[in-house]
């Protein structure tokens, strides 16, 4: 890191100040105490109302898109949590109706023998955003602090020296510019052997079972102890931690997507009318007849 991303005081070129934007969101989206009533936690998220809720939030992240792209804005999003926390389904809530040019998943798997060799950091800011982009880790330089931690895969004095030098490194991502969320999705112990179970029996869930869940499983206190020791360390005024209970997994990605959309203001940009035009008849033929005799896919369905 030898670029001097120090910024420029504002007090040496005092300029006009800044217009503050309509945030689109509600006032609780950031933590700010919510007025109105809570919903009934036990009550099952009944399917069209979760699509109905879920399609205005991805509406407007599809604003927030253009927005971040037109001020070249750049925004990490870090999703950490226990195995079958809900990550994935999270995530592809957040980025099914938006540009994945914009919206950019990065899920790495182990580290090469290369990569072993280098700063532990190095292979996840390879992956940071230039501007105009968001970037979504599926796990992330935090598995330093989880699963390697906990299944013994580095050492303790590498565990301690990450949890003590990880706050200044988030420090200067976020004065290099780039915004930094942290978000940790909290299952039950109830809810994860459930999961678990699920992915067992169910032949198209089979997949998501790695090598590290089922002995995770039998590491839960060990998980929740060094889940702990992050959040002492980590948990920072720069980048803090926001916790997403996800034993429901509707409303889970409901209020992921309400929270991130109150932490990054934006406003809907005008878009120009557009008008399809017609087809041009130039060099006109009958491109249906040329497709006969080729090979069409069986129309089972």
């Amino acid at each position: 890191m030898n670029e001097d991303t120090t910024p420029v005081s504002d007090q040496a070129t005092p300029g006009p100040a800044k217009p503050k934007l309509k945030q689109r969101r509600h006032p609780s989206a950031a933590g700010a105490p919510d007025k109105k009533p809570k919903p009934d936690r036990d009550k099952k998220l009944k399917a069209k109302k979760y699509e109905k809720k879920l399609r205005k939030l991805q509406a407007e992240l599809c604003h927030l898109q253009e927005w971040v792209k037109h001020k070249g804005l750049r925004v990490i999003i870090i999703f950490e949590g226990r195995d079958a926390a809900g990550k994935g389904g999270t995530i592809r809530a957040l980025t099914e109706r938006v540009s994945p040019r914009v919206f950019r998943t990065v899920a790495l798997p182990a580290p090469s023998d290369r990569e072993k060799t280098q700063m532990y950091l190095q292979r996840y800011m390879a992956h940071f955003p230039a501007a105009g982009e968001i970037v979504i880790f599926d796990r992330s330089w935090y598995n330093r602090a989880g699963v390697e931690h906990v299944m013994g895969f580095c050492t303790k004095e590498q565990h301690r020296l990450f949890l003590e030098r990880c706050p200044e490194i988030e420090k200067y991502i976020v004065d290099a510019g780039i915004q930094l969320i942290k978000i940790w999705l909290e299952s039950s112990d109830k809810e994860q052997k459930r999961r678990f179970e699920a992915r067992i029996d169910d032949p198209v869930r089979q997949w998501k079972l790695s090598p590290m869940d089922l002995p995770s499983r039998t590491k839960w206190f060990e998980y929740s102890r060094a889940r702990d020791m992050m959040l002492k360390a980590t948990d920072t005024q720069h980048a803090p931690w926001y916790i997403l209970r996800s034993d429901d997994k509707k409303r889970a990605r409901l209020n992921c997507l309400h929270h991130i959309l109150g932490l990054i203001p934006y406003k809907k940009l005008k878009r120009e009318k557009v008008k399809l035009p017609d087809r041009s008849m130039k060099g006109a033929y009958d491109d249906e007849a040329t497709l006969k005799g080729r090979k069409f896919v069986a129309e089972k369905y």
